[in-house]
Order: structure tokens, then sequence, then C-alpha cells
């Protein structure tokens, strides 16, 4: 029990990096699916969706610990979310794509912030 604890708590850690910089590409690409395309957009969403797929399986790895003192995450609302992006990027949409992704958005955000809570609590 305490060998998963301390692989959680190492995931958040990892975790907290990466997810400020996923936020930064989040909020980047935006304005490119808004209207301001690059040539490499299409390539840049598609290792956003990658990272944030990646943060999805370390969320339900941890879910146990970062709700263990108080519920920060909850998983309906990051469910629902990833439910309406995941049609957008189907329908290949910019448009809906980038008003799903500004939805998203805060769920990272509070992911990010809850993790830092969690790592401060345990050190």
């Amino acid at each position: 029990m305490e060998d998963m604890r301390a692989q959680q708590i190492e995931a958040l850690e990892v975790l907290e990096d990466y997810n400020k910089r996923l936020i930064k590409s989040m909020k980047n690409i935006i304005p490119e699916l808004e209207g301001d395309r690059k040539e490499d957009t299409d390539k840049f969403l598609d290792e956003i969706v990658k990272g944030i797929n990646w943060e999805i399986g370390i969320l339900n790895g941890t879910m146990t610990l970062l709700n263990e003192q108080k519920e920060r995450i909850h998983k309906e609302d990051i469910n629902s979310s990833i439910l309406k992006l995941s049609k957008a990027l189907e329908g290949k949409n910019d448009g809906e794509i980038a008003a799903s992704l500004k939805e998203t958005l805060p769920v990272f955000e509070d992911f990010g912030k809850a993790a830092g809570e969690v790592l401060e609590e345990v050190k």
C-alpha cells in the first residue's frame, strides 16, 4: 500500500511540471484553431491530445491520493469535459475544438493545482 502511495506521489511530481507546459500549449493553440492556423497546427494539436491523454492516465492513477483529505477533483466534470473535447476532435471543426479546449482548460488547471496541494501536504 505504501509503495502505491509512493508511486502516486512520484506521478504527481512529474505531472506538476508537465501540466504547466500542457496548459501553456492549450492556451497557445486556441487562437490558431480560431483562425490563426499555422503550418504545424495539426501536429501541435496531436501532441496536445497525447498530453491530455497522458494526464488523464495520471489522474486516474492518483485520484484516491488527490481526494484523500478533501474532494479536489470531480471525476464527473472531467469526464463531461473530455467527452465534449473528444466529440469536437472527431468532428475536426477547428472552432468547436477551440471552444472545447477553452472549456477543458480549467479542468487541467484545477488538476495541476490539486497536485501541487497534495505534494505540499505529503512533504
